[in-house]
């Protein structure tokens, strides 16, 4: 999250502080992801996770327009977002390996990690499935007058859930500060969205006279400055709004899917990890702009590889949850 400090040096808008921490909380998110696919291909952790690589100039240039009391919910590919609102990558590499140090003790594992002291009110491995989640919570924020947001995070597969709608229309009604976040990277699992998904998207919530936008999911300074405007603009008392993000994701729907080109091509692939690379597309604009140069940004990624080595190591010497907490924190 930003400070108003981060934004002192360039007029009103972002400084060279804050474009630099963006790039570092990118590369924070890539580069775990990396260590999450290490992890499984090792057998070290249980399960499958969803990776975000690719994606992390959206929950980087949402989560920086954010307080860190604004709310967050989050989907099966969670890690960007819970790691961009302020997660520790320690607790959340042994949340994944299903240890007791984890956010959840080990018990939520890669699809419904939470972290309430961030406002991260959980990964949800129910397609869809937090958007009421973020609803409430938004209802609860102008109940209390606090002045809090909420952000619901969502892939373009959402779409095709009527909760969606249900929400959207009961937002609007109620102005409640919530922005629905539709990350659309282009695939629903392992079809192309513009098979199962009709008509404009945009045009779904605007329906509902819900201010919406889209913008470029790869351009973190663009998301960032969509962003900004529609949490102040929520926190005003102006209502919900829909944030479309055209991304992509670089790998499979899950870990184990390897082999894609049943359905995209590795040609596709590398199209968007040369031209479209959110970080790359970040770091050649700071040194463009004078923000950073090469060495620093080589140091910063030195930084951030040692940082996810400790957190790595951290995590597989953490113990895992004793068998007495079988029946702890069960509430159903």
């Amino acid at each position: 999250m930003s400070t108003a400090s981060d934004r002192s040096d360039v007029g009103a808008g972002p400084g060279s502080d804050f474009w630099v921490n963006a790039y570092r909380q990118m590369l924070r998110i890539r580069l775990f992801e990396e260590q999450v696919n290490e992890l499984y291909t090792r057998a070290l952790m249980p399960g499958l996770a969803h990776l975000y690589s690719g994606e992390e100039a959206i929950a980087v240039g949402i989560c920086e327009a954010l307080t860190n009391e604004d709310y967050i919910t989050s989907t099966h590919r969670g890690h960007g977002h819970c790691l961009a609102k302020g997660a520790s990558p320690d607790k959340m590499f042994a949340e994944l390996l299903g240890k007791e140090a984890g956010y959840c003790r080990g018990k939520g594992g890669s699809m419904h990690i939470a972290d309430f002291d961030t406002g991260n009110l959980g990964a949800n491995a129910i397609v869809g499935g937090s958007i009421g989640i973020a609803t409430g919570a938004a209802f609860s924020a102008k109940h209390l007058k606090n002045g809090r947001v909420a952000v619901c995070f969502f892939g373009e597969g959402a779409l095709g859930q009527g909760l969606l709608y249900e929400e959207l229309n009961i937002a609007q009604l109620w102005k409640l500060p919530v922005i629905y976040v539709c990350e659309n990277n282009c695939y629903n699992e392992y079809t192309h969205y513009s098979e199962t998904t009709a008509g404009d998207i945009c045009a779904r919530a605007a329906a509902f006279g819900v201010l919406t936008e889209m913008v470029d999911g790869q351009d973190v300074r663009a998301v960032n400055a969509a962003a900004n405007k529609l949490v102040e603009r929520a926190r005003a008392g102006a209502g919900p709004a829909f944030l479309l993000c055209n991304t992509y994701r670089y790998t499979g729907h899950h870990v184990g899917d390897i082999n894609r080109e049943y359905y995209r091509s590795k040609a596709e692939e590398q199209t968007w990890k040369t031209t479209r690379d959110p970080i790359q597309m970040h770091g050649a604009w700071m040194i463009e702009a004078g923000i950073a140069d090469a060495a620093a940004i080589e140091a910063i990624e030195a930084e951030v590889r040692a940082e996810m080595k400790t957190a790595v190591d951290f995590a597989v010497a953490a113990p895992y949850p004793g068998p007495e907490e079988v029946e702890m924190h069960v509430y159903a």
